[in-house]
């Protein structure tokens, strides 16, 4: 039998992992009523996610008019501490992903989630879900400090550390997911079904799946 070939796999969170449009939608909507502004619907708020918090509300707020920097910050932390209370109701996990993560684990593979979400998030997103234990590192896009989230290497190359060095592969569905990968040298793999801005063939990854089935076969393509 032959060996795999990825010693640890690792997956962006928001659109790759799980679905979270709709409590990241509901958050931004939160801060844009808070200022008066209409509500965005989930498939306008879809591909303003990937680049964390702060540029997700930017987008919303470019959106419906604009924004001074200050009130920017104000209704930033109105959106972080909206979300923090409500960051897992609508949220679930995309088909056939648990069922990949299993049989990844079951030959020996080390998961790990690299995500531009903010650690303490991420952690409580994963632990509502009961999903946290599947993974031996989560880096978060604060997790390395102000400006070293994707798509920096840096956050790429300390995800593989903490999950036991070797050989890895990257999960995502943005260009942060694909360039990180790129930056560390690593491959990647983009899932079709994620919170897309583009076609994803456009995303540069080394590979596309549009469904977790797919996801296996890919990496030993790969490898």
């Amino acid at each position: 039998m032959t060996k795999f070939p990825f010693a640890v796999v690792g997956f962006d969170l928001d659109g790759t992992l799980l679905d979270t449009s709709r409590d990241l939608a509901d958050a931004v909507n939160h801060a844009l009523g808070v200022a008066g502004r209409p509500a965005l619907s989930l498939d306008e708020v879809k591909p303003m996610i990937g680049g964390g918090a702060k540029r997700m509300l930017e987008r919303g707020l470019e959106a419906t008019g604009g924004c001074p920097e200050d009130e920017m910050k104000r209704l930033y932390g109105i959106l972080l501490a909206y979300y923090e209370q409500n960051l897992s109701g609508g949220t679930v996990a995309f088909p056939g992903m648990i069922d990949a993560l299993d049989r990844l684990a079951a030959m020996g593979v080390k998961l790990a989630v690299c995500t531009n979400k903010f650690e303490h998030f991420a952690e409580k997103l994963l632990s509502d879900l009961g999903l946290r234990d599947r993974f031996d590192a989560l880096i978060g896009g604060d997790t390395m400090g102000k400006g070293n989230a994707k798509p920096s290497a840096m956050p790429i190359h300390e995800m593989i550390a903490r999950a036991g060095g070797g050989r890895a592969a990257f999960v995502g569905d943005s260009i942060y997911d694909v360039m990180a990968a790129r930056n560390a040298g690593i491959p990647s793999i983009a899932v079709s079904f994620g919170f897309l801005t583009h076609p994803v063939e456009e995303l540069g990854a080394d590979a596309i799946i549009d469904h977790y089935d797919c996801l296996i076969p890919t990496l030993e393509r790969l490898g």
